[in-house]
């Protein structure tokens, strides 16, 4: 039904997602409607699609947010930690800054600085982001997001926003026990979901997996659907 999902207002795209079943709770619904799309894409903000924002990133579909929330929610409170990856143009930082509110934290990596920048001008556009931005809740980094961000962890949830070759065992071992991850990953159906974490396809598929690091430490995955993410690699070097 995503396709269905656009508006002509933010209120109006929030209400379709929500009407179409792809936001499910009221927590997310009220987290997505406080931030006003508009302000994070650079045209059409209110289709329910994904969007270049230049720098060789996207903005994801609405939908995909939704989604993103809805499976980190249970890790989502006031005062959880949060690492946003591949944050792009900032808009899902936003949103999960709600979702942790009024004293959770979210740290939002990129790896070109000109990305980083255009999110933290996105975030800006709104009293409430820079209110976010002033206090210390939301911070743009410029760091390999296949490292994570150690200097912040452990996280109560990790979001990644471009696909992975592998389940980076930095990400893992910054997760909380117990945390919870959503990552979409380049696999071939087989080694990632036995439990061996490098990855080898021919043609690979991509699939968003949420992960969890239980209290124990042992880990769980979950496959759920397959996407078209943009690669989670280096930095370009021209």
């Amino acid at each position: 039904m995503a396709w269905r999902s656009s508006g002509t207002s933010n209120a109006a795209l929030i209400a379709n997602l929500a009407s179409n079943g792809l936001i499910k709770s009221e927590r997310v619904r009220r987290a997505m409607l406080g931030v006003d799309r508009a302000h994070y894409a650079p045209a059409a903000a209110y289709e329910d699609s994904p969007q270049s924002i230049g720098m060789g990133a996207t903005i994801s579909a609405p939908h995909m947010h939704a989604s993103a929330c809805e499976s980190l929610l249970a890790m989502l409170h006031d005062g959880s930690r949060v690492l946003d990856i591949g944050a792009g143009s900032g808009y899902l930082t936003h949103v999960l800054a709600n979702l942790v509110a009024p004293h959770g934290t979210v740290v939002a990596v990129e790896h070109i600085q000109g990305l980083v920048d255009v999110a933290t001008q996105n975030m800006g556009k709104s009293a409430e982001g820079r209110a976010l931005l002033r206090s210390g809740r939301v911070r743009f980094v410029r760091a390999d997001g296949r490292a994570g961000f150690p200097q912040q962890a452990p996280y109560d949830a990790i979001h990644v926003g471009a696909a992975a070759v592998t389940l980076h065992q930095p990400l893992l071992d910054q997760l909380k026990t117990p945390g919870r991850m959503f990552i979409p990953v380049e696999d071939d159906d087989s080694s990632f979901a036995n439990g061996s974490f490098p990855l080898v396809a021919s043609t690979p598929a991509q699939h968003i997996w949420v992960v969890d690091k239980m209290a124990d430490g042992t880990v769980e995955k979950k496959k759920l659907f397959g996407v078209a993410y943009v690669p989670l690699t280096d930095a370009p070097t021209s």
